[in-house]
């Protein structure tokens, strides 16, 4: 099953009117998670936190930038950001930065023990 496939079955989406746009999300929620980790390709471990950060997005289009909405007696706050609990699944695969690590190379380099 694909990554669309399955973030269509999570929002209850049957039909392809709106594959397009879930592309792009599931294309976005990639790139935060890639340059949230250094990584240069998406590992299997990611693959459900891309979709539930596509979920996320999804839900937020149109609400951009409110922290919380009330209609009548109905108030509703909203995350601002990642959720926490992705997150940690990101932080959990996460590696220093190329240049980083470079600097760091060359920093114990010459050190014989």
């Amino acid at each position: 099953m694909s990554q669309l496939e399955k973030l269509k079955l999570k929002l209850g989406i049957t039909d392809n009117d709106q594959d397009d746009l879930l592309n792009l999300y599931l294309e976005d929620a990639k790139d935060t998670i890639l340059e949230l980790t250094h990584l240069d390709e998406l590992p299997k471990s990611l693959l459900s936190t891309q979709i539930e950060l596509a979920i996320v997005l999804y839900n937020k289009a149109g609400i951009e930038g409110q922290v919380s909405h009330s209609e009548g007696e109905v108030n509703r706050t909203f995350e601002e950001g990642i959720p926490e609990s992705i997150m940690k699944k990101i932080r959990a695969n996460r590696r220093l930065p190329r240049w980083l690590y470079e600097i760091k190379a060359k920093r114990y380099e010459n050190i014989h023990i």
